[in-house]
């Protein structure tokens, strides 16, 4: 899981809470891009709003994680996502 994120954003911290105990059991290790930082890495993946959620599994993209920040439902689509075929990376 890679969540693109920003410290001054309010949604960012508290996806960046949310996510490793919604995904304790999908997801392997949590990665976090600051955009501020490495704004060049945000230009390559096409980052235009934050928080973004990208699910890897095994070193191949899945899926943007969209749904609500509450657990039940990001452990549901995260579930579903990953039982999809990888696709194309952004």
């Amino acid at each position: 899981m890679v969540l693109f994120s920003a410290p001054q954003c309010s949604a960012c911290r508290a996806w960046k809470q949310l996510l490793p105990r919604a995904l304790a059991d999908l997801a392997a290790s949590f990665l976090e891009v600051d955009v501020g930082e490495a704004t060049g890495v945000a230009r390559y993946f096409d980052i235009f709003h934050l928080p973004t959620i990208y699910l890897y599994r095994d070193g191949h993209f899945h899926a943007e994680l969209q749904c609500e920040a509450r657990q039940d439902a990001i452990r549901q689509t995260a579930r579903s996502l990953l039982a999809a075929p990888s696709q194309d990376e952004p």
